[in-house]
This record gives structure tokens, C-alpha cells and sequence, in this order.
């Protein structure tokens, strides 16, 4: 048996920082709005954060500390369009809002997210109700858990539920503009 040691083989191995996962690169900027500043951030495959807030820089904060895995970069060509669509439906909500949507959660907060997308502009929902139309049916404060927990403000639209007497409740974004919100599209 011939055993050969190679010593002037270079090394090829990465540097110890390196990672071999793609970096997800998040495209964002913040504008003006009726309701304050509002944050947009798009992936690859679509929108995946809209936050609202007083303060550019604790919203982008927020969006740091929502998304760990990825590295988020102010470009505000790459959402131009959708910051445009979002500061139209904040102005006037009969319009609508569609955009592409990257929703990043655990599945069961997808579900719940889903549901609300079906709730259409002007009408509103009790915790319960949307617990209800999940299949299978949930416990309403698990759903109050998901409406919390969602990232895309507007276009997954939590404003919409309510409490069962009617109350308004929480709103991540402030009870205010959840008010606001209710009130322009009621007149949708």
C-alpha cells in the first residue's frame, strides 16, 4: 500500500465567518402617510413586510427584528410600485389593495391570514367569526395571536376583526389608525 501526503496543496476551504446560505436581501423604504410613516419591504417573491409607525428608523428596526435571517436594504426604486399602491389605498381603500405577497409565518398563521384576505373592504369580523372559518376551527385567541403577529399591515387586513361586542381591541399599529382605517373603508 502506497500512501501519498500532498503538502503544497492549497487550502480551500471557506474563512470561518462564511455562511453557504443565500442571503435573502429585502428591498425597502419608507413614505408619508394619512397614517403616519408606513414601511414597505418586498423579497424576491414579494411583499413581505408593511409597518406603520411614527419614526423611520424604529420602523426599520422593526423589520430587522422581525426578519433575522435576512439582511434588509433601503432601495426605494425596487419598491417604488408598491409603496406607490399602498399610499393609494391608505388615501382612497374603495380601490383595493393587490399586491404580491411573500407571507412568512408558521402555517397556522397563514391560514389565518389567508381568511383575512377574504374579508372584504368595509366589513369587519369578531375574533370568533374568523376562528370559525378556519379549517379546522380554532380558538379565538390563537387567531388574535396571528392578527398580532402579522407583518403585512394593510394588505393582509387585521384591522378588520373585532372583539364579539363589538370593540375595537388591539391593533399593533395603534388603536387610532385601526380607527382610521375602519372609518375610510366604511365609506368606501
Amino acid at each position: 500500500m502506497n500512501l501519498m501526503i500532498m503538502t503544497d496543496t492549497p487550502r480551500s476551504d471557506p474563512p470561518a465567518n462564511f455562511s453557504s446560505t443565500p442571503v435573502d436581501v429585502l428591498s425597502y423604504a419608507v413614505a408619508d402617510s394619512e397614517l403616519g410613516r408606513v414601511l414597505v419591504a418586498r423579497s424576491a417573491k414579494g411583499v413581505c413586510s408593511i409597518l406603520l409607525g411614527d419614526d423611520a428608523d424604529e420602523l426599520a428596526a422593526n423589520l430587522a427584528g422581525r426578519f433575522l435571517q435576512s439582511m434588509p436594504v433601503p432601495n426605494e426604486a425596487a419598491v417604488k410600485e408598491d409603496l406607490a399602491e399602498i399610499l393609494r389605498y391608505i388615501a382612497k381603500p374603495s380601490g383595493g389593495l393587490d399586491l404580491p405577497l411573500d407571507m412568512r409565518g408558521t402555517p397556522f398563521q397563514r391560514r389565518v391570514w389567508e381568511k383575512l384576505r377574504s374579508i372584504g373592504a368595509g366589513w369587519t369580523v369578531s375574533y370568533m367569526e374568523l376562528a370559525k372559518r378556519i379549517c379546522p376551527p380554532a380558538n379565538p385567541r390563537a387567531v388574535a395571536g396571528a392578527c398580532a403577529a402579522n407583518p403585512i399591515a394593510l394588505a393582509i387586513p387585521c384591522h378588520r376583526v373585532l372583539r364579539s361586542n363589538g370593540d375595537l381591541g388591539g391593533y399593533r399599529w395603534g388603536i387610532e389608525r385601526k380607527r382610521e382605517l375602519i372609518r375610510k373603508e366604511a365609506l368606501a
